[in-house]
Protein backbone atom coordinates (compact mmCIF):
# COMPACT_ATOMS: atom_id res chain seq x y z
CA UNK A 1 0.00 0.00 0.00
CA UNK A 2 1.44 3.32 -1.00
CA UNK A 3 1.94 6.08 1.51
CA UNK A 4 -0.73 8.74 1.57
CA UNK A 5 0.03 11.64 -0.74
CA UNK A 6 -1.46 14.98 0.20
CA UNK A 7 -2.16 17.90 -2.06
CA UNK A 8 -0.93 21.18 -0.65
CA UNK A 9 -3.79 23.64 -0.10
CA UNK A 10 -3.74 26.52 -2.51
CA UNK A 11 -3.80 29.00 0.33
CA UNK A 12 -0.36 27.91 1.51
CA UNK A 13 2.27 30.15 -0.03
CA UNK A 14 6.00 29.52 -0.23
CA UNK A 15 7.79 32.47 1.25
CA UNK A 16 11.55 32.23 1.02
CA UNK A 17 13.91 34.69 2.62
CA UNK A 18 17.05 34.91 0.60
CA UNK A 19 20.28 36.22 1.98
CA UNK A 20 23.84 36.76 0.93
CA UNK A 21 23.77 36.10 -2.81
CA UNK A 22 27.28 37.26 -3.42
CA UNK A 23 29.31 38.05 -6.50
CA UNK A 24 26.43 39.97 -8.10
CA UNK A 25 26.43 43.69 -8.64
CA UNK A 26 23.25 44.56 -6.76
CA UNK A 27 22.87 41.96 -4.08
CA UNK A 28 21.83 39.43 -3.29
CA UNK A 29 12.37 20.83 -7.46
CA UNK A 30 -2.59 -3.50 -14.74
CA UNK A 31 -4.41 -4.05 -14.29
CA UNK A 32 -4.20 -6.36 -11.33
CA UNK A 33 -3.63 -9.99 -12.18
CA UNK A 34 -7.03 -11.66 -12.23
CA UNK A 35 -7.53 -13.60 -9.04
CA UNK A 36 -8.66 -16.65 -10.92
CA UNK A 37 -5.54 -16.67 -13.11
CA UNK A 38 -2.51 -16.15 -10.86
CA UNK A 39 0.80 -15.90 -12.66
CA UNK A 40 4.39 -15.63 -11.62
CA UNK A 41 5.86 -12.14 -11.82
CA UNK A 42 5.77 -11.15 -15.43
CA UNK A 43 3.97 -13.29 -17.98
CA UNK A 44 4.41 -16.89 -16.95
CA UNK A 45 6.26 -19.15 -14.55
CA UNK A 46 9.55 -20.24 -16.04
CA UNK A 47 10.06 -23.98 -16.04
CA UNK A 48 13.16 -25.32 -14.37
CA UNK A 49 15.92 -27.19 -16.19
CA UNK A 50 16.59 -26.43 -19.85
CA UNK A 51 14.05 -23.61 -20.09
CA UNK A 52 15.66 -21.79 -17.17
CA UNK A 53 19.08 -22.30 -18.74
CA UNK A 54 17.90 -20.75 -21.99
CA UNK A 55 16.56 -17.76 -20.07
CA UNK A 56 19.86 -17.11 -18.28
CA UNK A 57 22.58 -18.36 -20.61
CA UNK A 58 23.17 -14.90 -22.11
CA UNK A 59 23.67 -13.22 -18.72
CA UNK A 60 27.10 -12.89 -17.14
CA UNK A 61 27.53 -15.35 -14.29
CA UNK A 62 30.40 -16.67 -12.17
CA UNK A 63 30.27 -20.01 -13.98
CA UNK A 64 30.94 -18.32 -17.32
CA UNK A 65 32.60 -14.96 -16.60
CA UNK A 66 34.57 -16.10 -13.57
CA UNK A 67 36.22 -13.65 -11.18
CA UNK A 68 35.60 -10.02 -12.12
CA UNK A 69 38.17 -7.30 -12.56
CA UNK A 70 38.18 -3.65 -13.66
CA UNK A 71 39.57 -2.52 -17.00
CA UNK A 72 39.40 1.21 -17.57
CA UNK A 73 35.93 2.22 -16.43
CA UNK A 74 34.32 -1.15 -17.00
CA UNK A 75 33.80 -4.43 -15.23
CA UNK A 76 35.17 -7.46 -17.07
CA UNK A 77 35.21 -11.23 -16.69
CA UNK A 78 38.32 -13.33 -16.21
CA UNK A 79 38.80 -13.59 -19.99
CA UNK A 80 38.43 -9.83 -20.52
CA UNK A 81 34.83 -10.03 -21.73
CA UNK A 82 32.75 -6.98 -20.81
CA UNK A 83 30.35 -7.66 -17.92
CA UNK A 84 27.32 -5.65 -16.84
CA UNK A 85 25.67 -6.77 -13.64
CA UNK A 86 21.99 -6.05 -13.01
CA UNK A 87 20.33 -7.05 -9.83
CA UNK A 88 18.64 -6.24 -6.56
CA UNK A 89 19.66 -5.01 -3.13
CA UNK A 90 18.08 -6.34 0.01
CA UNK A 91 16.76 -3.91 2.56
CA UNK A 92 18.46 -3.96 5.98
CA UNK A 93 19.31 -7.56 6.84
CA UNK A 94 18.44 -7.00 10.49
CA UNK A 95 14.91 -5.90 9.59
CA UNK A 96 14.09 -8.15 6.64
CA UNK A 97 16.17 -11.30 7.16
CA UNK A 98 13.66 -13.77 5.74
CA UNK A 99 14.27 -12.77 2.11
CA UNK A 100 17.73 -14.29 2.38
CA UNK A 101 16.68 -17.78 1.34
CA UNK A 102 17.61 -20.02 -1.54
CA UNK A 103 14.13 -20.25 -3.06
CA UNK A 104 13.95 -16.47 -3.30
CA UNK A 105 17.40 -16.20 -4.86
CA UNK A 106 16.56 -19.01 -7.28
CA UNK A 107 13.42 -17.23 -8.47
CA UNK A 108 15.26 -13.93 -8.91
CA UNK A 109 17.94 -15.69 -10.95
CA UNK A 110 15.74 -17.91 -13.11
CA UNK A 111 12.69 -15.69 -13.61
CA UNK A 112 13.96 -12.15 -13.13
CA UNK A 113 17.37 -12.69 -14.79
CA UNK A 114 19.14 -11.17 -11.82
CA UNK A 115 22.89 -11.81 -11.75
CA UNK A 116 23.91 -9.86 -8.64
CA UNK A 117 22.48 -9.61 -5.12
CA UNK A 118 23.52 -6.86 -2.72
CA UNK A 119 23.40 -7.77 0.97
CA UNK A 120 22.76 -4.49 2.82
CA UNK A 121 23.96 -4.65 6.42
CA UNK A 122 23.26 -1.39 8.25
CA UNK A 123 25.94 -0.24 10.64
CA UNK A 124 24.38 2.39 12.92
CA UNK A 125 20.59 2.18 12.94
CA UNK A 126 18.58 0.07 15.38
CA UNK A 127 19.79 -3.48 14.86
CA UNK A 128 22.92 -2.16 13.17
CA UNK A 129 26.20 -4.05 13.28
CA UNK A 130 27.99 -1.30 15.21
CA UNK A 131 25.17 -0.37 17.57
CA UNK A 132 22.78 -2.86 19.18
CA UNK A 133 22.66 -5.51 16.45
CA UNK A 134 23.47 -9.19 16.87
CA UNK A 135 26.79 -9.32 15.06
CA UNK A 136 26.95 -13.10 14.78
CA UNK A 137 23.39 -13.30 13.44
CA UNK A 138 24.15 -10.58 10.89
CA UNK A 139 27.32 -12.31 9.76
CA UNK A 140 25.37 -15.57 9.42
CA UNK A 141 22.90 -13.78 7.13
CA UNK A 142 25.84 -12.51 5.07
CA UNK A 143 27.32 -16.00 4.85
CA UNK A 144 23.96 -17.53 3.95
CA UNK A 145 23.43 -14.89 1.25
CA UNK A 146 26.89 -15.46 -0.20
CA UNK A 147 26.25 -19.20 -0.24
CA UNK A 148 22.82 -18.92 -1.87
CA UNK A 149 24.18 -16.55 -4.49
CA UNK A 150 26.95 -19.01 -5.30
CA UNK A 151 24.55 -21.94 -5.61
CA UNK A 152 22.36 -19.88 -7.97
CA UNK A 153 25.34 -18.73 -10.06
CA UNK A 154 25.06 -15.06 -9.11
CA UNK A 155 27.53 -12.45 -7.95
CA UNK A 156 27.02 -10.95 -4.50
CA UNK A 157 27.96 -7.64 -2.88
CA UNK A 158 28.75 -7.51 0.84
CA UNK A 159 27.54 -4.00 1.70
CA UNK A 160 28.75 -2.10 4.79
CA UNK A 161 25.65 0.09 4.80
CA UNK A 162 26.53 3.35 6.52
CA UNK A 163 23.72 5.91 6.56
CA UNK A 164 22.82 7.69 9.80
CA UNK A 165 26.46 7.44 10.88
CA UNK A 166 27.24 9.72 7.89
CA UNK A 167 31.03 9.50 8.05
CA UNK A 168 32.52 6.03 7.50
CA UNK A 169 35.38 6.88 9.87
CA UNK A 170 32.88 6.75 12.75
CA UNK A 171 33.24 2.97 12.82
CA UNK A 172 36.58 2.58 11.07
CA UNK A 173 37.92 -0.01 13.52
CA UNK A 174 34.78 -2.12 13.22
CA UNK A 175 34.88 -1.89 9.42
CA UNK A 176 38.49 -3.05 9.29
CA UNK A 177 37.74 -5.97 11.58
CA UNK A 178 34.64 -6.96 9.60
CA UNK A 179 36.26 -6.80 6.18
CA UNK A 180 39.35 -8.57 7.46
CA UNK A 181 37.13 -11.47 8.46
CA UNK A 182 35.02 -11.44 5.30
CA UNK A 183 37.95 -11.08 2.88
CA UNK A 184 39.85 -13.89 4.59
CA UNK A 185 36.80 -16.12 4.30
CA UNK A 186 36.05 -15.25 0.65
CA UNK A 187 39.53 -14.63 -0.74
CA UNK A 188 39.09 -17.50 -3.20
CA UNK A 189 35.42 -16.86 -3.99
CA UNK A 190 35.03 -15.62 -7.56
CA UNK A 191 31.54 -14.21 -7.04
CA UNK A 192 32.08 -11.82 -4.08
CA UNK A 193 32.43 -8.02 -4.26
CA UNK A 194 33.00 -5.72 -1.26
CA UNK A 195 31.14 -2.41 -0.80
CA UNK A 196 32.91 -0.60 2.02
CA UNK A 197 30.74 2.49 2.66
CA UNK A 198 27.21 2.81 1.32
CA UNK A 199 26.32 6.52 1.38
CA UNK A 200 28.66 9.00 3.08
CA UNK A 201 26.63 12.12 3.83
CA UNK A 202 26.23 15.03 6.24
CA UNK A 203 29.06 17.01 4.71
CA UNK A 204 31.59 14.16 4.81
CA UNK A 205 34.33 15.13 2.37
CA UNK A 206 36.00 13.04 -0.29
CA UNK A 207 39.28 13.40 1.60
CA UNK A 208 37.68 11.76 4.65
CA UNK A 209 36.16 8.99 2.55
CA UNK A 210 39.42 8.40 0.70
CA UNK A 211 41.39 8.14 3.94
CA UNK A 212 38.89 5.60 5.30
CA UNK A 213 38.85 3.63 2.05
CA UNK A 214 42.62 3.37 1.86
CA UNK A 215 42.74 1.79 5.31
CA UNK A 216 39.91 -0.68 4.65
CA UNK A 217 41.16 -1.61 1.18
CA UNK A 218 44.59 -2.32 2.66
CA UNK A 219 42.97 -4.80 5.06
CA UNK A 220 41.01 -6.48 2.26
CA UNK A 221 44.06 -6.71 0.02
CA UNK A 222 45.93 -8.42 2.82
CA UNK A 223 43.63 -11.40 2.20
CA UNK A 224 42.01 -10.95 -1.20
CA UNK A 225 44.44 -9.46 -3.70
CA UNK A 226 42.01 -9.06 -6.58
CA UNK A 227 38.43 -8.83 -5.30
CA UNK A 228 36.46 -5.88 -6.66
CA UNK A 229 35.96 -3.16 -4.04
CA UNK A 230 33.21 -0.52 -4.32
CA UNK A 231 33.89 2.85 -2.68
CA UNK A 232 31.15 5.32 -1.74
CA UNK A 233 31.31 8.99 -2.75
CA UNK A 234 30.18 12.21 -1.02
CA UNK A 235 26.58 13.40 -0.66
CA UNK A 236 24.84 10.03 -0.53
CA UNK A 237 27.14 8.65 -3.25
CA UNK A 238 26.41 11.32 -5.83
CA UNK A 239 29.52 13.50 -6.09
CA UNK A 240 31.52 11.12 -8.26
CA UNK A 241 33.30 14.05 -9.89
CA UNK A 242 35.24 14.61 -6.66
CA UNK A 243 36.59 11.08 -6.76
CA UNK A 244 37.39 11.48 -10.47
CA UNK A 245 39.67 14.42 -9.69
CA UNK A 246 41.50 12.57 -6.90
CA UNK A 247 41.02 8.79 -7.21
CA UNK A 248 42.54 6.21 -4.90
CA UNK A 249 45.88 4.96 -6.20
CA UNK A 250 48.05 1.94 -5.46
CA UNK A 251 45.27 -0.64 -5.84
CA UNK A 252 43.58 -2.31 -8.79
CA UNK A 253 39.95 -3.39 -9.18
CA UNK A 254 38.34 -0.42 -7.49
CA UNK A 255 35.03 1.12 -8.53
CA UNK A 256 33.19 4.15 -7.17
CA UNK A 257 29.49 4.16 -6.38
CA UNK A 258 26.79 6.47 -7.65
CA UNK A 259 23.23 6.25 -6.33
CA UNK A 260 20.18 7.76 -7.97
CA UNK A 261 16.43 7.94 -7.46
CA UNK A 262 14.78 8.72 -10.76
CA UNK A 263 12.06 11.08 -9.50
CA UNK A 264 14.72 13.25 -7.85
CA UNK A 265 17.97 12.87 -9.75
CA UNK A 266 17.77 13.67 -13.44
CA UNK A 267 19.89 15.27 -16.16
CA UNK A 268 22.39 16.96 -13.87
CA UNK A 269 23.43 13.77 -12.08
CA UNK A 270 23.49 11.87 -15.37
CA UNK A 271 25.79 14.55 -16.79
CA UNK A 272 28.10 14.33 -13.80
CA UNK A 273 28.23 10.55 -14.07
CA UNK A 274 29.06 10.79 -17.77
CA UNK A 275 31.79 13.35 -17.10
CA UNK A 276 33.33 11.14 -14.39
CA UNK A 277 33.30 8.14 -16.71
CA UNK A 278 34.87 10.23 -19.46
CA UNK A 279 37.58 11.21 -16.97
CA UNK A 280 38.33 7.52 -16.45
CA UNK A 281 36.49 6.82 -13.18
CA UNK A 282 34.99 3.28 -12.94
CA UNK A 283 31.42 3.63 -11.64
CA UNK A 284 29.02 1.06 -10.18
CA UNK A 285 25.42 2.08 -9.39
CA UNK A 286 25.07 -0.07 -6.30
CA UNK A 287 21.69 1.40 -5.37
CA UNK A 288 18.90 3.08 -7.33
CA UNK A 289 15.15 3.47 -7.34
CA UNK A 290 12.49 4.85 -9.65
CA UNK A 291 10.78 6.98 -6.97
CA UNK A 292 12.25 9.97 -5.16
CA UNK A 293 15.34 10.00 -2.97
CA UNK A 294 13.42 9.34 0.25
CA UNK A 295 12.31 5.96 -1.08
CA UNK A 296 8.70 7.12 -1.15
CA UNK A 297 6.51 9.38 -3.27
CA UNK A 298 5.47 8.70 -6.84
CA UNK A 299 7.52 6.79 -9.40
CA UNK A 300 8.97 8.42 -12.51
CA UNK A 301 9.27 5.76 -15.18
CA UNK A 302 10.26 8.26 -17.85
CA UNK A 303 13.35 9.32 -15.92
CA UNK A 304 14.03 5.70 -14.97
CA UNK A 305 14.12 4.74 -18.66
CA UNK A 306 16.57 7.55 -19.37
CA UNK A 307 18.81 6.27 -16.60
CA UNK A 308 18.73 2.69 -17.84
CA UNK A 309 19.48 3.78 -21.38
CA UNK A 310 22.60 5.59 -20.17
CA UNK A 311 23.71 2.71 -17.93
CA UNK A 312 23.35 0.29 -20.84
CA UNK A 313 25.22 2.58 -23.22
CA UNK A 314 28.13 2.89 -20.79
CA UNK A 315 27.94 -0.72 -19.49
CA UNK A 316 27.48 0.46 -15.91
CA UNK A 317 26.35 -2.23 -13.46
CA UNK A 318 23.47 -1.57 -11.08
CA UNK A 319 21.38 -2.94 -8.21
CA UNK A 320 17.81 -1.81 -7.45
CA UNK A 321 16.63 -0.89 -3.96
CA UNK A 322 14.92 -2.87 -2.31
CA UNK A 323 13.82 -6.47 -1.73
CA UNK A 324 11.18 -6.10 0.97
CA UNK A 325 7.50 -5.47 1.63
CA UNK A 326 8.17 -2.29 3.57
CA UNK A 327 5.42 0.28 3.15
CA UNK A 328 7.37 2.56 0.85
CA UNK A 329 7.44 3.10 -2.89
CA UNK A 330 10.93 1.70 -3.42
CA UNK A 331 10.03 -1.70 -1.94
CA UNK A 332 9.61 -4.24 -4.73
CA UNK A 333 6.77 -6.04 -2.95
CA UNK A 334 3.43 -4.75 -1.76
CA UNK A 335 3.18 -4.33 1.99
CA UNK A 336 0.35 -6.86 1.94
CA UNK A 337 2.63 -9.57 0.53
CA UNK A 338 3.77 -11.95 3.24
CA UNK A 339 5.74 -14.23 0.96
CA UNK A 340 9.51 -14.53 0.97
CA UNK A 341 9.66 -16.41 -2.36
CA UNK A 342 7.29 -17.60 -5.10
CA UNK A 343 6.23 -14.04 -5.89
CA UNK A 344 3.39 -13.53 -8.36
CA UNK A 345 2.43 -10.50 -10.42
CA UNK A 346 -0.12 -9.35 -7.88
CA UNK A 347 2.49 -9.37 -5.13
CA UNK A 348 4.63 -6.73 -6.81
CA UNK A 349 4.56 -2.99 -6.20
CA UNK A 350 4.77 -0.55 -9.11
CA UNK A 351 8.53 -0.45 -8.56
CA UNK A 352 8.67 -4.25 -8.57
CA UNK A 353 6.66 -4.55 -11.78
CA UNK A 354 8.81 -1.99 -13.57
CA UNK A 355 12.00 -3.71 -12.42
CA UNK A 356 10.82 -7.17 -13.45
CA UNK A 357 9.98 -5.97 -16.96
CA UNK A 358 13.23 -4.04 -17.24
CA UNK A 359 15.37 -7.00 -16.17
CA UNK A 360 13.60 -9.48 -18.42
CA UNK A 361 13.52 -7.17 -21.44
CA UNK A 362 9.74 -6.90 -21.37
CA UNK A 363 9.61 -3.16 -21.07
CA UNK A 364 6.49 -1.78 -22.69
CA UNK A 365 4.64 1.49 -22.88
CA UNK A 366 5.18 3.76 -19.92
CA UNK A 367 2.43 3.31 -17.35
CA UNK A 368 -0.33 5.80 -16.78
CA UNK A 369 1.28 7.06 -13.60
CA UNK A 370 4.51 7.98 -15.37
CA UNK A 371 5.72 11.47 -14.62
CA UNK A 372 7.60 13.28 -17.36
CA UNK A 373 9.54 15.90 -15.49
CA UNK A 374 11.37 18.47 -17.58
CA UNK A 375 14.68 19.78 -16.30
CA UNK A 376 14.28 23.28 -14.95
CA UNK A 377 10.54 23.32 -15.66
CA UNK A 378 8.42 23.30 -12.54
CA UNK A 379 5.11 23.75 -14.31
CA UNK A 380 3.89 20.38 -13.02
CA UNK A 381 4.61 21.14 -9.37
CA UNK A 382 1.64 20.97 -7.07
CA UNK A 383 2.59 24.36 -5.67
CA UNK A 384 4.95 26.95 -7.05
CA UNK A 385 5.98 30.44 -6.11
CA UNK A 386 8.12 33.05 -7.86
CA UNK A 387 10.10 35.50 -5.78
CA UNK A 388 12.38 38.31 -6.93
CA UNK A 389 15.00 39.62 -4.54
CA UNK A 390 17.54 42.02 -5.95
CA UNK A 391 19.07 40.45 -9.03
CA UNK A 392 17.91 36.87 -8.35
CA UNK A 393 14.55 35.46 -9.32
CA UNK A 394 13.68 32.26 -7.49
CA UNK A 395 11.16 29.71 -8.66
CA UNK A 396 10.30 27.21 -5.94
CA UNK A 397 8.05 24.24 -6.57
CA UNK A 398 6.78 21.36 -4.48
CA UNK A 399 7.42 18.33 -6.65
CA UNK A 400 6.13 15.76 -4.21
CA UNK A 401 4.50 15.44 -0.78
CA UNK A 402 3.67 12.45 1.39
CA UNK A 403 3.32 11.34 4.98
CA UNK A 404 5.82 9.05 6.71
CA UNK A 405 5.83 8.00 10.35
CA UNK A 406 3.45 10.78 11.31
CA UNK A 407 5.53 13.52 9.68
CA UNK A 408 4.89 15.50 6.55
CA UNK A 409 7.60 15.12 3.91
CA UNK A 410 8.13 17.55 1.05
CA UNK A 411 10.37 17.48 -1.99
CA UNK A 412 11.22 20.90 -3.43
CA UNK A 413 12.77 21.90 -6.74
CA UNK A 414 14.38 25.33 -7.14
CA UNK A 415 15.35 27.36 -10.20
CA UNK A 416 17.46 30.49 -9.71
CA UNK A 417 17.68 33.16 -12.42
CA UNK A 418 20.13 36.05 -12.55
CA UNK A 419 18.02 38.97 -13.80
CA UNK A 420 20.85 41.48 -13.63
CA UNK A 421 23.19 42.51 -16.43
CA UNK A 422 26.25 41.17 -14.62
CA UNK A 423 27.50 37.67 -13.91
CA UNK A 424 26.91 36.16 -10.48
CA UNK A 425 29.84 34.05 -9.23
CA UNK A 426 28.30 32.36 -6.19
CA UNK A 427 25.04 32.25 -4.30
CA UNK A 428 23.72 31.45 -0.85
CA UNK A 429 20.14 31.13 0.37
CA UNK A 430 18.53 30.62 3.75
CA UNK A 431 15.07 29.13 4.00
CA UNK A 432 13.36 29.70 7.37
CA UNK A 433 10.54 27.44 8.57
CA UNK A 434 8.12 27.98 11.45
CA UNK A 435 9.34 24.86 13.24
CA UNK A 436 12.33 22.56 13.28
CA UNK A 437 12.93 20.41 10.22
CA UNK A 438 14.90 17.31 9.30
CA UNK A 439 16.82 17.21 6.03
CA UNK A 440 16.86 13.79 4.37
CA UNK A 441 18.44 14.72 1.05
CA UNK A 442 19.69 17.66 -0.96
CA UNK A 443 21.33 17.96 -4.34
CA UNK A 444 23.46 20.45 -6.25
CA UNK A 445 24.27 22.56 -3.25
CA UNK A 446 25.86 22.38 0.19
CA UNK A 447 23.14 21.98 2.81
CA UNK A 448 23.04 22.62 6.53
CA UNK A 449 20.17 22.81 9.02
CA UNK A 450 20.20 25.04 12.06
CA UNK A 451 17.01 24.49 13.99
CA UNK A 452 14.26 25.75 11.72
CA UNK A 453 16.49 27.23 9.03
CA UNK A 454 17.85 25.47 5.96
CA UNK A 455 21.05 26.95 4.49
CA UNK A 456 22.01 26.21 0.88
CA UNK A 457 25.18 27.43 -0.79
CA UNK A 458 26.33 26.91 -4.36
CA UNK A 459 28.70 24.19 -5.50
CA UNK A 460 31.82 25.09 -7.44
CA UNK A 461 30.14 23.88 -10.64
CA UNK A 462 26.88 25.84 -10.35
CA UNK A 463 27.83 29.02 -8.51
CA UNK A 464 28.30 31.07 -11.65
CA UNK A 465 25.10 32.37 -13.23
CA UNK A 466 25.59 34.54 -16.30
CA UNK A 467 23.47 37.64 -16.77
CA UNK A 468 20.00 36.44 -17.72
CA UNK A 469 21.00 32.82 -17.09
CA UNK A 470 19.53 30.19 -14.79
CA UNK A 471 20.71 27.33 -12.64
CA UNK A 472 18.30 24.46 -12.02
CA UNK A 473 18.10 20.92 -10.65
CA UNK A 474 18.60 22.27 -7.14
CA UNK A 475 16.38 20.62 -4.61
CA UNK A 476 15.91 19.02 -1.24
CA UNK A 477 13.65 16.78 0.83
CA UNK A 478 12.65 17.87 4.33
CA UNK A 479 10.23 16.60 6.94
CA UNK A 480 8.54 18.17 9.92
CA UNK A 481 5.69 17.83 12.38
CA UNK A 482 2.08 18.67 11.60
CA UNK A 483 2.85 20.09 8.19
CA UNK A 484 5.78 22.24 7.22
CA UNK A 485 5.07 25.96 7.06
CA UNK A 486 7.52 28.54 5.82
CA UNK A 487 8.14 31.57 7.98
Amino acid sequence: MKKKRNRIPVIVCILFVVFGISGCADGKNQEEQRADQPEKAGVQEIEKGQDAERQTEDIAAPSTAGALHVEGTRLCGSDGTLVQLKGISTHGLAWFPDYVNEDCFRQLREEWKVNVIRLAMYTAESGGYCTDGDREALKKLIRDGVSYAESQDMYVIIDWHILSDSNPNTYLAEAKEFFSEMSAEYADAEHVLYEICNEPNGGTSWDEIKSYAEEVISVIRGNDENGVVLVGTPNWSQFVEEAAVDPITGYDNLMYTLHFYAATHTDDLRSRMTAALDAGLPIFVSEYGICDASGSGAVDEGQAEQWMKLLDERSVSCAAWNLSNKEETSALLKSSCGKTSGFEEGDLSDSGKWLYHMLTGERGQASSNEKKAVEGDLSQSESEDVLTDGVIEIRAGIKNNWEAEGRQVYQYDLVLKNISDKECTEWEIEIPFHSEITLSDGWNGDYAVQGSTLHITSKNYNGTIPAGGTVSDIGFIVSGGDGIVFQ
